[in-house]
């Protein structure tokens, strides 16, 4: 498997950069650190106050929750709220099964996530051939492309291990490639609708799987000439020790890859304690750029 261009010598991907409201992401730029608020998208101001200690603490991006059109609509006064107060970070709108969500996220917020898992799939009744697949997934995701183009909106694509459409399991199983499908046929409809402005994921709690995918999600971006910046994180982490250490293994191990563009350290306690732990795995790597490769005695 081919994912890194020298597995003794540290080197960051050359990934594309990509850019969240005013922040730039990808490229030569360094790793950015970003966690998610846990309150009620409707709660205007629990939600401006999280947001605000996620930020205070070095977050580069703050992710809030959108079950619905109504919490999507609220992004937009939870934003003003925090413009109003000075802060400019970037909100990122993580939307589950509602297409509808992520279109009225899309006008608010500077990045929506949506995940391939559930944006299109289950197909409707009587979809059956694989032309008549992406004719129906490019009919529910080309329109929010063509939004996002319009707002200037960065978009995430980002796969979860547990929940893979039932037509990617009965194709190729609870599989690392199976994610990957899932992720380059959404990127694929990207570059045919020419919007570059993506950033990917694929997660999972098993720390084995979640490398094992993002290593061969590289490989095959690279097969088909694409670049785009990679979100990290391991999902439910935990807390404590071991949520720390689960997140180091998972995400630790991309990142001296040279893998990682923007990451999250998922853990059970407040958004704002992710930033520091985040922060320190990435400094960590970071320290090994440009160091000289370190020779093995005879």
């Amino acid at each position: 498997m081919s994912y890194c261009k020298d597995y003794f010598h540290y080197q960051k991907r050359q990934s594309r950069e990509v850019k969240i409201g005013s922040l730039l992401l990808g490229g030569s730029n360094p790793v950015r650190l970003q966690s998610m608020t846990n309150t009620s998208t409707l709660d205007t101001e629990g939600s401006i106050a999280q947001a605000q200690a996620i930020i205070e603490a070095g977050g580069d991006l703050v992710r809030l929750t959108a079950q619905g059109v109504k919490e999507a609509e609220n992004l937009a006064n939870i934003r003003q709220g925090l413009r109003e107060k000075g802060y400019t970070t970037p909100l990122v709108a993580d939307i589950h099964f509602n297409p509808k969500a992520a279109e009225a996220a899309a006008c608010h917020v500077e990045k929506v996530r949506i995940n391939p898992g559930n944006f299109a799939d289950p197909m409707p009744a009587g979809v059956q051939s694989e032309d008549d697949v992406q004719t129906a997934i490019r009919a529910r995701f080309v329109p929010f492309l063509n939004l996002c183009k319009e707002h200037q909106t960065a978009i995430r694509i980002g796969v979860n291990h547990g929940s893979l459409s039932a037509r990617m399991m009965k194709r190729h199983g609870d599989t690392p490639q199976g994610m990957v499908a899932s992720c380059m046929e959404y990127l694929r409809i990207c570059i045919e609708e020419q919007f570059y402005n993506v950033v990917i994921s694929i997660k999972a709690s098993n720390t084995l799987v979640m490398v094992q995918t993002v290593r061969l999600l590289v490989q095959e971006m690279k097969k088909e000439g694409m670049d785009f910046p990679l979100h990290l994180g391991v999902t439910e982490a935990g807390d404590g020790e071991d949520g720390r250490i689960k997140s180091a293994v998972g995400i630790g191990a991309l990142l001296a890859d040279g893998i990682g563009d923007t990451i999250r350290v998922s853990l059970s306690e407040d958004p704002q304690v992710e930033v520091p732990v985040a922060r320190q795995l990435r400094d960590y790597i970071a320290r090994r750029e440009n160091h000289a490769a370190i020779a093995a005695k005879a």
